[in-house]
C-alpha cells in the first residue's frame, strides 16, 4: 500500500493512541460491538484506478435493460415486496486485495449488495483515524473529489428525497440495539430522520404511522436496514406493526427486492479481470478437478453463514437445491497491510449513491482488515490488527 503513509503510522502508532482513538469513536454514541481495527488501510493511486474501473463493470451490467429479467428468480417467493422501483438507491461492492498475474496489488470482487451499509459510520470512522492519529489532512475517504459536506448533501438526496425528515424513518428490527447502531444514529444526527424499531411502526388501512408525544405521523418513506434473512425464523415481529410484502403507500429506500437482485446472484453473469470464476451450482456440467481451489456459497445468506472454504465431492453431493448456490474460484488475500508483526490481509467496500434521475456515483469506502480464514470480523475475534476500518486515499490537489 502507500509506502510513506504506512511507515508513518507504524512508526507513530501506539497501544495507548489506539486505545485514545476507540474512546473518541463512541463518545456520545452508543457502544461499538464490533471490533475496529487499529489503522486504516492507506489506498495508492494505482490500486484507486483498479477499484473505480472493477464497479464501473460491475455497474454496466446492473444498468442494462435486461438486468431485472437476469435477475427473476433471485427474490425468494416468500419474501418478494411489492411495488418495487426501476433500481437500487445503495450499490456496495467487497473486493479482496490480492495480488495481480504482474505482482501488483488488483482488486478481486468478492461480494455485492443493493442494500445499504455503514454510510454514515464511515465518514465518523475516517474522521476520528486521522484526529486520533494525527494523520495528513489531505487523505480523505472519499471518492469523485466529495467533501464530508458535500456526500451528507448527497445522502440526504438520497434518503429524504422530495419529503420532510420526520416523513423519512431508518427501520430495523430492536434498531436502537442492532451492532450497527452507531451508524444509525450517526445518520440520523446528519440528515435529521427518526430512528424507528420495526415494532413501533402501526398501520392504518395502507398507510404506516409513528407517534412522537401526542401527535401521530405518517411514514412516507423508509430507509430500510431490515434484512429478512435475519428475521426468516420467526415473522411473529409482523404482527403488531406490518408486513412489507404487504400493498402499503409508503417508499422504500432502497426497495427490499434489490437486496436479492444484487447480490451472490449476479455473480454469475459477471465476468472479467477483477472477477473470480462464479457458476450455478446447477449449471456445472462436471466438478472441477481442482476442486480444492473452489469455494461454496448458499445465495440466500449474509454475513458469511454457510459458506463452505474446503469444498468435497460429498459436499455438493448434500445439497438438495444447487440452483441456490455458486461454485466460486477462490481468491487468495494478499496481506498487503504492513502491521508491525507481520501482513494482514484486506478487503475493500466501494459504496455508491444512486438518486433517481442520475447515475449511480462512488462516494465512499469500507475495509475490513483479516488475519483469520474468513475476512468477517466475528472470524478475526483472536487477532489484533483486525476488524473493522476505512480506506484513506490523497485527495486531488485540483
Amino acid at each position: 500500500m502507500t509506502p510513506h503513509h504506512r511507515q508513518t503510522f507504524n512508526a507513530n502508532f501506539s497501544q495507548e493512541k489506539y486505545q485514545d482513538f476507540l474512546k473518541q469513536l463512541s463518545e456520545g454514541y452508543p457502544e461499538i460491538t464490533f471490533r475496529v481495527a487499529e489503522s486504516p488501510i492507506f489506498i495508492p493511486e494505482d490500486l484507486k484506478q483498479k477499484l473505480i474501473a472493477a464497479g464501473d463493470e460491475i455497474i454496466t451490467l446492473i444498468k442494462q435493460d435486461n438486468f431485472k429479467e437476469l435477475t427473476k428468480n433471485a427474490i425468494p417467493k416468500e419474501w418478494e415486496v411489492p411495488n418495487e422501483n426501476s433500481h437500487p438507491h445503495f450499490l456496495t461492492f467487497d473486493f479482496g486485495l490480492c495480488k495481480d498475474t504482474d505482482g501488483t496489488i488488483s482488486p478481486m470482487l468478492i461480494e455485492m449488495q443493493g442494500f445499504p451499509s455503514l454510510y454514515g459510520f464511515q465518514t465518523h470512522l475516517a474522521k476520528q483515524y486521522k484526529s486520533a492519529y494525527e494523520l495528513n489532512e489531505n487523505l480523505t475517504p472519499f471518492f469523485n473529489e466529495l467533501t464530508e459536506k458535500g456526500y451528507f448533501e448527497l445522502l440526504k438526496k438520497v434518503i429524504v428525497g422530495n419529503h420532510q425528515p420526520h416523513e423519512v424513518v431508518l427501520m430495523d428490527i430492536d434498531a436502537l440495539n442492532q451492532k450497527t447502531a452507531i451508524d444509525f444514529f450517526v445518520t440520523a444526527n446528519k440528515i435529521g430522520i427518526k430512528i424507528l424499531p420495526l415494532e413501533d411502526i402501526r398501520r392504518e388501512g395502507n398507510k404506516l404511522f409513528y407517534t412522537q408525544g401526542d401527535e401521530k405521523v405518517q411514514i412516507k418513506r423508509i430507509y430500510n436496514r431490515l434484512i429478512f434473512d435475519e428475521i426468516a425464523d420467526d415473522v411473529s415481529v409482523f404482527e403488531n406493526s406490518f408486513d412489507p410484502r404487504e400493498e402499503l403507500e409508503v417508499e422504500w429506500i432502497t426497495h427490499p427486492n434489490w437486496f436479492y437482485r444484487i447480490s451472490k446472484y449476479t455473480m454469475p453473469f459477471l465476468s472479467g479481470r477483477f472477477v473470480p470464476e462464479t457458476r450455478f451450482l446447477n449449471e456445472v456440467e462436471a466438478i472441477p478437478s481442482d476442486l480444492e481451489n473452489y469455494v461454496l456459497k448458499p445465495l440466500f445468506s449474509f454475513a458469511g453463514m454457510g459458506v463452505i472454504i474446503d469444498v468435497k465431492e460429498s459436499d455438493i453431493a448434500a445439497i438438495s437445491d444447487p440452483e441456490n448456490w455458486i461454485l466460486q474460484r477462490k481468491v487468495t488475500y494478499e496481506p498487503v497491510v504492513q502491521a508491525p508483526d507481520g501482513g494482514v490481509k484486506a478487503e475493500i467496500r466501494l459504496m455508491y449513491l444512486w438518486p433517481d434521475g442520475e447515475d449511480p456515483k462512488l462516494c465512499v469506502n469500507l475495509a475490513r482488515l483479516s488475519r483469520g480464514k474468513m475476512i468477517g470480523v466475528r472470524y478475526n475475534a483472536d487477532f489484533d490488527w483486525v476488524g473493522g476500518t476505512v480506506g484513506l486515499m490523497e485527495a486531488s490537489p485540483y
